[in-house]
């Protein structure tokens, strides 16, 4: 199969299942798979670029056993520990961050979900932002109801994070308190409530290249339209903390797989921009259209400013919506 070929092929309308032959993403030249990868995202995305920030809203304890995690009380990792932040703090980021130009806003909490005290000061805090930003609201909270995701879109959020991590295969390797299923489950109740899904995963977990595959065609299958790529940054205290860092070339051959497989989405950088030349330049050239940015983000090294700049000198769109 001809990379240059397929790419025309998917920009015609050609869409890649289970029953493709996968492999020669894994065996073509890595630099005429990121010019197909890239073509692809210039005729879906153009040259907008979707601007993304978090904040960690709730911190350590989590519950749960990821083992790339440094929030899980499993790991021992010397994360900082407090509760449920409050609507001012959150407010006073949320605002910073929109003066700087992002699109998008999103409160990330530790634990396998909200307890009832938690959740209503998120639903607060999210109504308080929805006043007095111009901001699209994304949220990150785990497994929840079908009623709270209700109203947790009532409130104004209109995102909701759920990442796959892996694939199915792999999953058990890397947690074993909540399962692959409980992922889709939760997605598809955010889903029906009528959240944008961003959902994607960690590469570099000591998953193998089929894992990856997987992973971006069950994203497909989901109808997933933001995916975050995350280069596993190995946190000491955590059971993955000897694995090797990933390469420059594995993690653009994966964006750019990623972008065939999945064309219309936003192929968004997330942890480990750090590993990649100028946090990441060479990978908005091989199919990336988004990104997780921000003063906070320490797994990124980067800045809302430095990113901005960086995108404006390669002539892409970092305009908000709200300012559109």
């Amino acid at each position: 199969m001809d990379i240059k070929i397929l790419a025309q092929e998917i920009i015609n309308g050609r869409r890649l299942t289970r029953k493709d032959d996968l492999q020669v993403f894994l065996t073509c030249d890595l630099q005429e798979l990121c010019k197909g990868a890239d073509a692809i995202r210039q005729h879906f995305c153009g040259d907008k670029v979707d601007l993304c920030t978090i904040i960690n809203g709730k911190s350590g304890r989590c519950s749960e056993n990821c083992k790339y995690c440094a929030q899980s009380a499993h790991n021992c990792t010397g994360v900082d520990v407090y509760p449920f932040m409050s609507t001012e703090a959150i407010l006073k980021e949320a605002l910073a961050n929109e003066s700087e130009g992002v699109n998008r806003f999103a409160i990330v909490t530790a634990g396998r979900g909200l307890n009832d005290s938690d959740f209503t000061k998120a639903i607060t805090a999210y109504k308080k932002m929805k006043e007095e930003c111009k901001l699209s609201l994304c949220a990150s909270h785990g497994f929840l109801t079908e009623e709270q995701f209700k109203e947790l879109r009532l409130a104004g959020v209109e995102s909701y994070h759920e990442n796959i991590e892996t694939s199915r295969r792999y999953f058990p390797q890397i947690c074993t308190t909540h399962t692959y299923d409980d992922k889709i489950e939760s997605i598809k109740l955010a889903q029906a409530a009528g959240f944008c899904v961003c959902s994607g995963g960690i590469i570099g977990m000591g998953e193998s290249w089929d894992d990856r595959l997987d992973m971006a065609i069950s994203l497909a299958e989901l109808g997933i339209t933001s995916i975050p790529i995350n280069a596993l940054m190995p946190i000491k205290g955590t059971p993955l903390e000897n694995l090797p860092t990933l390469q420059e070339e594995d993690i653009l051959r994966t964006v750019a797989f990623f972008r065939y497989i999945n064309p219309t989405a936003n192929i968004r950088l997330a942890a480990g921009r750090g590993l990649l030349t100028n946090n990441g330049e060479a990978a908005f050239k091989s199919g990336a259209s988004a990104t997780i940015t921000g003063n906070m983000l320490t797994t990124s090294g980067s800045t809302i400013a430095r990113d901005k700049a960086m995108l404006q000198a390669m002539g892409r769109d970092i305009k908000p919506e709200y300012e559109r």
